[in-house]
């Protein structure tokens, strides 16, 4: 059967999904769970997702798709409070409030990506979903760095999303009192600098 083509309601599914890997845990993702997140009748989610893999497939590119939205937002913002090419100080603020973002207002998304992140090293199809978004991810921030004239290559790219994400997990996973705007700001200088060179944060 051709799962419905609905994609508002899938969305609101992927949803669902991420909301109960983050505060649930990935033992508790079922279809019926992800039902009763959505206030829809039992049987929606099995309709549009075959499996389980589908389920968790479907959350991390939903994951994705609005961590992007989110970037895009971040960077139009920025780019009209900030000059035609900012330096590694203005690269560490804006680093710095998505970070603070992420770890507060996002924080359950975050800590659904990171329950999908470890159960893909061990779910080969999850993996080479979430391995194919990372990709797209180190396009996208490129992108948004030459909007903002900052003339970073890919690897040092690579290197501030890898220093970012390992900076979320240890934030997201701590005590919520201690993600302060300071605290982020701080971490973030200390990544640009790390990758583009320099002491001062």
């Amino acid at each position: 059967m051709t799962p419905p083509e609905n994609l508002l309601r899938r969305r609101a599914l992927a949803d669902a999904a991420i909301e109960i890997l983050g505060t649930r845990g990935i033992h508790q993702l079922s279809h019926r769970a992800v039902d009763d997140v959505a206030g829809v009748p039992a049987g929606t989610a099995s309709n549009y997702f075959r499996n389980r893999d589908g389920l968790l497939q479907a959350a991390a590119r939903r994951a994705v798709e609005l961590h992007l939205q989110e970037m895009r937002q971040d960077v139009q913002a920025g780019a009209g409070s900030l000059p035609a090419a900012i330096d590694r100080e203005g690269l560490a603020d804006l680093i710095g409030q998505s970070l603070y973002r992420a770890a507060t207002l996002r924080r359950t998304r975050f800590q659904a990506v990171f329950e999908l992140a470890l159960e893909a090293t061990r779910s080969p199809a999850l993996g080479d979903v979430l391995s194919g978004l990372a990709a797209a991810a180190v396009e996208t921030t490129i992108g948004h760095h030459r909007t903002l004239g900052f003339d970073t290559d890919p690897e040092q790219v690579q290197a501030l999303i890898t220093l970012y994400s390992g900076t979320l997990f240890t934030l997201v996973t701590g005590p919520p009192q201690a993600v302060t705007p300071d605290t982020a700001r701080t971490l973030a200088g200390y990544m640009v600098n790390g990758v583009l060179g320099g002491v001062d944060v």
